[in-house]
């Protein structure tokens, strides 16, 4: 194992931490720790979690903090490897054999080969952080193939021969726990889990995403989210919700509606479950009573 103590400028948790701060993402210790470590031994990071907690967020953030091109697979049942890896442009190689006549053509050359995901990380290690994002979607079949491109970072095309990474590239996966993932697949990576942050962290992370909410707005908004996630929702408000819910109060009450009335009206921004909006309504007021 090549041990990298310092990658993209970054020699520690604590940069690392410092560094996704200015790309406007808030990382407690165990976070920061997790995606330096991960960095630092050439290994995936895992990081799992409920929806909405930031964990797309923090691929994005990592990728800003080293300066590369996030390449983002977006798994889903019944992905496959070709979706995953590359496909060849057949109306492409057709319309070059009508061009070329009785004249030869390499119709497995780069200009008919269309690069999807895992090749475009293959291709440049050194530029691009890979994002696998909600792996759990995914079937099993797709998981082992996943875990083998994991193992030595190689991919094989038949007509071109086997293409390896001149390095391992920098690679995060997500999931949000809809099923359990292998046994095989966590140990290759780091893991890391993202729960939705403290009070104090998320009317952080609202002001800072969100520049024109008051800072007691920030923390009424988060106190009424918090209650919110105490309820047995369908579909809990994630992180994002809570800045959206913040901001459309906001802008209500700059046009005249006052408190808490202006975060009732935008109840739509934070829940979006036709279910859970019924089900919550009769406690609206009891809720929003901490946001008054």
């Amino acid at each position: 194992m090549t041990v990298r103590r310092v990658i993209g400028g970054i020699d520690g948790p604590e940069a690392l931490a410092r560094a996704l701060r200015d790309a406007q993402y808030l990382a407690d210790e165990g976070l920061a720790t997790a995606a330096y470590l991960a960095l630092a031994l050439g290994k995936p990071l895992l990081l799992e979690g409920a929806p909405g907690v930031g964990k797309t967020e923090a691929a994005k953030a990592i990728a800003a903090v080293l300066g590369r091109e996030l390449v983002r697979l977006q798994a889903y049942e019944g992905i496959d490897a070709s979706a995953a890896m590359y496909e060849w442009n057949f109306p492409r190689q057709m319309l070059a054999i009508r061009q070329a006549g009785d004249s030869y053509v390499n119709l497995y050359g780069d200009d008919f080969l269309i690069a999807r995901p895992l090749l475009l990380a293959l291709q440049r290690p050194k530029e691009r952080v890979l994002l696998i994002d909600e792996i759990d979607r995914s079937d099993h079949e797709f998981e082992a193939f996943l875990l083998e491109f994991l193992s030595d970072f190689s991919l094989s095309i038949p007509e071109r021969g086997t293409i390896r990474a001149s390095e391992a590239p920098v690679v995060v996966l997500t999931s949000n726990r809809t099923r359990e993932l292998h046994e095989a697949l966590r140990r290759r990576c780091v893991y890391h889990w993202i729960g939705y942050p403290d009070p104090q962290l998320e009317a952080q992370i609202v002001m800072m995403r969100a520049s024109s909410v008051a800072r007691e707005t920030a923390h009424k908004v988060v106190a009424a989210v918090g209650k919110l996630r105490a309820e047995p929702l369908a579909k809990p408000p994630g992180v994002a919700e809570t800045v959206e819910w913040a901001e459309a109060a906001t802008l209500l009450n700059a046009r005249g509606a006052p408190w808490p009335t202006a975060f009732a009206r935008a109840i739509g921004v934070v829940l979006k479950d036709q279910d859970d909006l019924a089900f919550v309504a009769p406690r609206l007021d009891r809720i929003l009573q901490g946001a008054a």
